[in-house]
């Protein structure tokens, strides 16, 4: 089974929050990038819970049958980025965050109804 756009977007948010990930955004690249339609960008709080968010996320798609494209980020990354397809999830610590600012590389701002914060 191929899962669509929303789909994955609703795992990865899901799995993130699930995860305590904070500052969880979904951005719409469609149109502007050819390598993917959105990217979803979040913040752990130590280099252990991006690394963890990574894994959980990475075990998420394999149960459901989506195994990601690839995973990068070593033990000690301050940003772990997940490749699943369509969607680019970036997790990264709130240093690394702030030092690439991905958002604003971008200049795109989250639309409405596509940003989710972390509830708790």
């Amino acid at each position: 089974m191929t899962m669509s756009l929303q789909q994955i977007q609703e795992l990865a948010v899901g799995t993130l929050d699930d995860s305590k990930g904070r500052d969880i955004q979904v951005i719409d690249i469609q149109g502007v990038s050819s390598f993917a339609d959105a990217m979803i960008v979040c913040t752990g709080t130590s280099t252990t819970h991006v690394r963890a968010m990574g894994g959980h996320l990475e075990k998420a798609f394999k149960e459901a049958g989506e195994p990601p494209m690839g995973v990068e980020g070593g033990p000690q990354a301050d940003w772990v980025l997940v490749d699943l397809g369509n969607v680019i999830v970036h997790i990264m610590t709130e240093s690394a965050r702030a030092h690439y600012a991905l958002e604003k590389l971008w200049d795109i701002k989250p639309k409405a109804g596509q940003t989710e914060a972390a509830a708790e």
